[in-house]
């Protein structure tokens, strides 16, 4: 008789077999987990970290113009630069926002961006976009209601040109360099606006072209810091050239230290009662500041202009003994 074939079935699997089919089918019926729940203190944290605190010491310059009047020790001037300075910080935290929303796409690719709390999800887009246009209506609402109408009117075109440059003009040649230094500007005029103190040609020219030169000086740092790389962080440094940027940078600070000499060589029918020339004096600490900073930009390390201010101590010294000669100077002592 002729044997039948033995019957295949399920004894005859490997056991091992058995244990991989079983997992398999547990794994395809288990439910999938819930994406983790953010926090409220881990948004607010993401909300925080956005908004750029370190950049908040730009806005340190709304005291500019009551300073160089020596309207700076009063109650009201205090609390008036005070809420210039939050009202400032809300609308560079609301471009902060939107901006960071509308690139969140392109910095996840990006090998440090990434990290930001929007693109690493931290902070959801729809989230950062909300904020963010509270903040951009608010802000000028509030300078309207608690401030001179000139502020809310100068917060209102700083935003405008803010998003605008967000959008399109921070990809167009020259442009983007006259938005960044204009929104210093911006920050030094909304001080004086604020407490109703006018601001003179010398101190336009001095703020404006010394924004120009740290701006200009920090897009050559970057450049140099890039040449020869892909992928750099702003697609305008692969249009600029180093000596280009060098040579705006150079201009820039020629110009700021010619309007300030002009400035301390004016008389301006000053009563001459004070011990020393202090107005003339301060020049050498300024064009000394101006050379120190020069030291960064040109070995192309100049790209974090806050991290130079304050972390070289040659360079804090002579700003304190500029700022020590300006004092003296304004309260003509």
């Amino acid at each position: 008789m002729t044997e039948a074939a033995p019957v295949t079935g399920v004894a005859d699997v490997p056991e091992a077999a058995l244990h991989q089919q079983r997992t398999r089918r547990d794994r395809s019926h288990r439910p999938r987990p819930a994406p983790p729940r953010r926090s409220p203190g881990t948004l607010l944290t993401g909300l925080l970290r956005t908004a750029r605190p370190k950049q908040w010491v730009k806005n340190v310059l709304v005291v500019a113009a009551p300073a160089a009047a020596g309207r700076l020790f009063s109650w009201h001037t205090l609390t008036e630069l005070a809420l210039v300075f939050a009202l400032f910080t809300a609308c560079a935290a609301a471009v902060y926002l939107i901006n960071d929303a509308r690139d969140a796409d392109a910095d996840r690719a990006h090998p440090t961006k990434r990290h930001r709390p929007v693109a690493a999800g931290q902070v959801p887009v729809p989230v950062a976009y909300a904020v963010g246009g509270a903040l951009a209506v608010l802000a000028p609402a509030a300078a309207a209601w608690l401030t001179q109408p000139l502020v809310a009117a100068l917060l209102t075109a700083y935003l405008g040109m803010q998003l605008a440059y967000c959008v399109s003009l921070k990809h167009v040649l020259v442009v983007d360099l006259a938005v960044v230094t204009t929104g210093f500007l911006m920050r030094a005029m909304a001080g004086g606006l604020a407490l109703g103190i006018p601001l003179s040609r010398w101190f336009l020219i001095t703020t404006g072209f010394g924004a120009l030169f740290m701006v200009s000086a920090k897009r050559y740092s970057e450049a140099v810091q890039m040449a020869g790389k892909q992928g750099a962080t702003r697609a305008l440094l692969t249009e600029y050239t180093p000596g280009y940027l060098r040579f705006v940078w150079q201009l820039a600070a020629g110009v700021a230290v010619l309007g300030y000499c002009l400035w301390a060589l004016e008389e301006g029918g000053v009563p001459h009662t004070s011990v020393l020339p202090w107005r003339q004096l301060s020049m050498v600490a300024f064009i000394l500041a101006v050379l120190r900073y020069a030291v960064f930009a040109d070995r192309g390390t100049a790209g974090e202009p806050e991290e130079v201010v304050l972390g070289d101590r040659a360079l804090a010294l002579i700003g304190l003994v500029w700022l020590a000669m300006y004092g003296l100077a304004v309260a003509n002592w």
